[in-house]
C-alpha cells in the first residue's frame, strides 16, 4: 500500500484520480449537503496500483480490478 494524499471534503481531488473516481467522490459529497463536513477530509491510498479513498466517516471509494468503481459505505455498497 502507498499513501497518497489528503483534502477537505469539498475541495479538489488529486488530479491522477480518473474521472470516474472523482465523480464518485462527488456524489458521496452531494449524499453530505445539510450536514457539516468542516472537519472532514478524505485519504487517498493506492493498492495494487490502484486507487482507494477513504472518507472519514468510513466511507471507502475503490477501482476493482476490472476497472470498476465502488463505494462502500461500512458494510453495505451504495
Amino acid at each position: 500500500m502507498q499513501l497518497g494524499t489528503r483534502w477537505a471534503v469539498g475541495g479538489d481531488a488529486p488530479a491522477r484520480l480518473s474521472p470516474d473516481v472523482v465523480a464518485a467522490i462527488r456524489a458521496v459529497e452531494g449524499e453530505l449537503l445539510g450536514y457539516d463536513t468542516t472537519l472532514w477530509r478524505w485519504t487517498l491510498t493506492w493498492l495494487e496500483g490502484r486507487p482507494v479513498v477513504e472518507l472519514d466517516d468510513g466511507t471507502i471509494i475503490r477501482v476493482t480490478h476490472d476497472g470498476a468503481v465502488t463505494i462502500e459505505n461500512g458494510d453495505t455498497p451504495r
